[in-house]
């Protein structure tokens, strides 16, 4: 399986409905989706104390599972939490949840806790983490939502001050995904001191005078992958970038906003807050970039 950058990365839908309950890793065995149980008391469990990785298959191929790889490090690193096997071992382990459940576009999802010890707040004495992993099929955003683009609503951004780490804690995600659902939109924009942050489960990027714009990378923000590849791709099209974060009361002169993410991919934002951004479609950036996306994610 190549994990190159040319290999490939969704909103996913799940294409093969036959799959409802994919082979899981745990600690060392690939067992059947109801035979994989974790301890109550495991840390991931009571008190979030985790981190994980999604990764998009296309064609067979994981998608920069290498910057993957040196994201979880990272991730594990900022929490004091020792990874029990290797990066090579751990794409060895998501190669094979591919390959048992027969997929060729697919989201594999890895995640780390700091494993199972008596509740207390304090880290045990000894650690042994919890590594767990499964694959499901999925798909690209739907045609619909690439033709005409998606609506959003902007939130307050209340998370704790680490976005950084892609931790497992993502209660207020989960909360302002679940309010755009109820406002009849795709997802919401957090504001934090008013500024443009991210989505609930993407990196955020507007343009103004045919420049894009998006959050510096810091405490603030997820550094994200497919953001990570949007940026190269700017490069190579000679398109100008500003990575400065974007006042919110600028947003409704925004000529576009379009959100990046491994299950998102590359998908236009074209209402906010109940009014269309720039002409309401999709726009000039974002029809460039999600092209060329498609194309480097699938190798072409």
């Amino acid at each position: 399986m190549n994990t190159g950058p040319a290999g490939r990365t969704g909103h996913f839908r799940e294409v093969r409905r036959g799959i409802t309950k994919p082979t899981v890793f745990l600690n060392g065995e690939f067992l059947p989706y109801e035979k994989a149980v974790v301890p109550v008391e495991d840390r991931g469990f009571v008190f979030a104390d985790g981190i994980y990785e999604v990764i998009r298959v296309y064609g067979g191929r994981m998608f920069r599972a290498d910057d993957h790889m040196t994201r979880l490090q990272r991730s594990a690193a900022s929490i004091a939490l020792p990874l029990p096997m290797s990066t090579g071992e751990l794409l060895k382990v998501a190669e094979e949840l591919v390959r048992r459940d027969n997929l060729d576009e697919a989201s594999i999802y890895l995640q780390v806790t700091r494993g199972p010890a008596p509740r207390s707040h304090t880290f045990p004495a000894e650690v042994h983490p919890t590594v767990v992993g499964w694959a499901r099929p999925a798909t690209p955003p739907a045609a619909s939502y690439i033709e005409n683009g998606a609506s959003a609503i902007t939130l307050p951004d209340e998370r704790w001050l680490r976005c950084d780490v892609k931790s497992v804690g993502l209660l207020l995600n989960t909360i302002g995904k679940q309010k755009a659902v109820e406002a009849g939109a795709y997802d919401a924009l957090f504001i934090r001191d008013g500024y443009l942050t991210e989505a609930t489960s993407s990196n955020a990027m507007a343009v103004f005078g045919g420049k894009i714009y998006t959050h510096p990378l810091n405490n603030l923000v997820l550094p994200g992958i497919t953001r990570k590849t949007v940026l190269e791709l700017c490069e190579k099209l000679g398109i100008p970038v500003v990575e400065e974060a974007v006042p919110a009361a600028e947003l409704a002169r925004a000529e576009e906003i379009f959100i990046t993410g491994t299950v998102t991919e590359v998908l236009a934002i074209t209402m906010l807050d109940g009014r269309p951004v720039g002409t309401g479609k999709p726009g000039p950036v974002f029809r460039k970039l999600h092209e060329a996306f498609v194309r480097f994610s699938r190798g072409q």
